[in-house]
C-alpha cells in the first residue's frame, strides 16, 4: 500500500505543480493590466496581451495551424527529434569524458589536485563564446574522410556542460568506499582494476545516477544553445528564433516550441531512468566512508 501511495506520489505532485503554473499564468492574464503594471518607469508586471502572453489552451492548438507544407506540431517534432538525437549524443560523451576523468582521478591523487580545479572553472566559460570557437576548429577537422557536420560541432559543445556534473558525481563515488574495504580486497591480492571494478564502479552509482539526470539536462540545454549559437538549422533551438521573428500579433507558437524545448528535456531524462532500472540493485549507498584522503 505504501509503495502504491509513493508512485502516485511521484508522479501527482509533477502533475499538480504543472496544473498550478497553468493556473497562475491565466490568473495573471486576468487580473493583470494589457499593459502590465509599472512604477517609477520600471515595469514589474509582464504585459498579458495575446501578443506576449497567449492563453494556456492556444499553446497548444496552434500546433494544429499550417506551418507551410506542415502543422507547428509536426515542425515542431520533426526539430525536437533532431534536438533529442544530438542531446543523446553530447550525453554520451560527456558521460564517458566525465567517467573517464573520475577514474584517473581517484587513481592518481595529483591528477586530482591538479585538473579538479580547472574541470570546475571550465563551466565558468560562456556557452555562447565556446561555440564559435569549437564551430569554427571543428571546420578544419576530417575524420576518415568526411568533413566536419555543423551536428558534430552541437554535440561536442553540449557535452561540454554534460561531462562536468559526471566527472564530480564520479569521484566522489570512486572515492565512497572505505580504507577497511580497498585494504580487504588488496588482502585478497586484487589488482587496482579489480578493485575497480567489484568495489569502486558499484559503490559510484549512488553518486553516479544523479550526476546522470544532470548532465541529461546539460545535455538538452547546450544542444539548444549551439544550435542557437552557431546557426544551425533542423534542431528545435533554432526554430525557436524563426518563431521568435514570427511573434508579433501572437506568440503561442514560440511558447509551444519553448514548450517542446521543454518536453524534449523530461524525454532525454527518461532515458536516464532506464540506467537507473538497469542498476536498480546498486541505487543505495552503502554504509561507507570517505576515503578521499585514504588508499587509493
Amino acid at each position: 500500500m505504501k509503495a502504491k501511495s509513493w508512485k502516485l506520489g511521484r508522479v501527482g505532485y509533477p502533475v499538480g505543480a504543472l496544473l498550478l503554473v497553468i493556473a497562475l499564468w491565466e490568473l495573471v492574464k486576468l487580473l493583470v493590466p494589457v499593459q502590465g503594471v509599472s512604477f517609477g518607469g520600471q515595469r514589474v508586471l509582464p504585459r498579458t496581451s495575446d501578443a506576449a502572453m497567449p492563453h494556456v489552451w492556444r499553446v497548444f492548438t496552434v500546433m494544429g495551424d499550417a506551418d507551410g507544407k506542415r502543422t507547428v506540431g509536426e515542425t515542431l517534432l520533426r526539430t525536437a527529434g533532431f534536438t533529442f538525437v544530438l542531446a543523446l549524443t553530447a550525453l554520451l560523451i560527456g558521460t564517458v569524458v566525465g567517467v573517464g576523468l573520475a577514474v584517473l582521478m581517484q587513481r592518481f591523487a595529483f591528477v586530482e589536485r591538479g585538473l579538479l580545479p580547472y574541470i570546475v572553472v571550465s563551466q565558468t566559460v560562456p556557452l555562447i563564446a565556446l561555440a564559435p570557437l569549437v564551430a569554427g576548429w571543428g571546420g578544419k577537422i576530417v575524420i576518415a574522410g568526411e568533413p566536419w557536420r555543423p551536428w558534430m560541432s552541437i554535440a561536442v559543445i553540449a557535452s561540454y556542460l554534460a561531462f562536468f556534473p559526471v566527472a564530480v558525481g564520479m569521484l566522489r563515488g570512486l572515492q565512497a568506499p572505505s580504507k577497511a574495504s580497498v585494504e580487504l580486497l588488496h588482502s585478497y591480492s586484487a589488482s587496482w582494476w579489480d578493485t575497480l571494478v567489484h568495489l569502486r564502479f558499484p559503490a559510484a552509482v549512488p553518486h553516479f545516477l544523479p550526476a546522470l539526470r544532470l548532465a541529461a539536462a546539460a545535455s538538452v540545454i547546450g544542444a539548444v544553445v549551439a544550435e542557437i549559437s552557431t546557426g544551425t538549422a533542423g534542431g528545435i533551438g533554432r526554430q525557436i528564433i524563426v518563431f521568435s521573428q514570427q511573434a508579433t500579433g501572437d506568440s503561442s507558437r514560440l511558447y509551444a516550441a519553448v514548450l517542446a524545448a521543454a518536453l524534449l528535456g523530461i524525454a532525454v531524462t527518461g532515458v536516464v531512468a532506464l540506467a537507473e532500472f538497469a542498476l536498480r540493485r546498486y541505487s543505495r549507498p552503502a554504509g561507507v566512508g570517505s576515503s578521499s584522503g585514504g588508499t587509493r
